[in-house]
């Protein structure tokens, strides 16, 4: 008989990693600092939550407007890196 899907529970072999094996796979010291982080009130975590890095081009400019999408997509195909990821494929 086949079981309603709202009490199927997937079986061992089905992939499941049980949560004591997903913790027992993180690195000690990372659950640590894990643990330090979550003790640090939010305006602190969201400080360092985000890394600045300078973009060249981009960063140059205060801002940058354009008449129409395909003007955009010429300026950023003629001045931007394309490891940047700003160019067509």
């Amino acid at each position: 008989m086949r079981q309603p899907v709202d009490r199927y529970q997937p079986a061992a072999y089905d992939g499941e990693v049980s949560r004591k094996q997903q913790l027992q796979a993180i690195p000690s010291e990372w659950l640590l600092e894990f643990e330090a982080a979550s003790r640090r009130p939010l305006a602190q975590r969201w400080k360092y939550a985000f890394i600045r890095t300078y973009k060249p081009v981009l960063d140059d400019a205060e801002y940058r407007s354009f008449d129409t999408m395909e003007d955009y997509r010429r300026w950023c195909d003629t001045h931007l890196p394309r490891w940047l990821g700003y160019a067509r494929i």
